[in-house]
């Protein structure tokens, strides 16, 4: 237990808010785009379309500028090696302070199955609304804010302001 409570005086929100800004700085420096996560899964999707039906995503508007002849794979973004980053950091992480566990995070007044029906329900609009924005979150607000665009600010407001106002609704899956 000590071991433990040692690591996680070393802990904190400030450095880590910190070091994703120079994060960021670094992404706009060495690629000229900023962080985000949803062209990853973007790139991924098209990919897998790609594979399974080459001639309609050559002819489809939305999938064709990624797989014309000549072009690179729609792997071979630096998108994809951010997410993989990410999800080796938190297994690193996790591991680290003794957190690593699979389990469900719900409340105890649901079920594993309406809980994984919630996320999988989330992770749809997520993706749906991600392209329709034409880019997450972080996307939108860390590095719209980092090049202090208006659509930054706004953003954040409508994502947390959002976020408040629907949780009225689904508050229920965690009190």
């Amino acid at each position: 237990m000590e071991e433990k409570s040692k690591r996680n005086q070393y802990w904190n929100p400030y450095l880590a808010g910190f070091v994703i800004g120079l994060m960021m700085i670094a992404a706009y420096y060495f690629s000229g785009e900023g962080l985000g996560g949803s062209g990853a899964f973007k790139s991924i999707a098209i990919a897998g379309v790609d594979a399974v039906a080459h001639d309609y995503a050559k002819d489809a508007a939305y999938f064709a500028p990624s797989v014309q002849e000549g072009s690179e794979s729609p792997l071979n973004s630096w998108l994809i090696f951010e997410v993989l980053g990410v999800i080796a950091g938190a297994v690193i992480s996790a591991a680290y302070f003794n957190r690593l566990s699979f389990n469900v995070g719900k409340s105890p007044k649901i079920t594993n199955k309406t809980r994984l029906i919630a996320a999988v329900f989330g992770g749809i609009l997520w993706g749906v609304g991600s392209q329709l924005g034409r880019g997450c979150t972080s996307g939108l607000i860390m590095s719209g804010m980092a090049v202090n665009a208006l659509s930054g600010y706004i953003g954040l407001i409508a994502v947390f302001g959002g976020g408040y106002a629907f949780a009225y609704f689904v508050r229920k899956l965690w009190i």
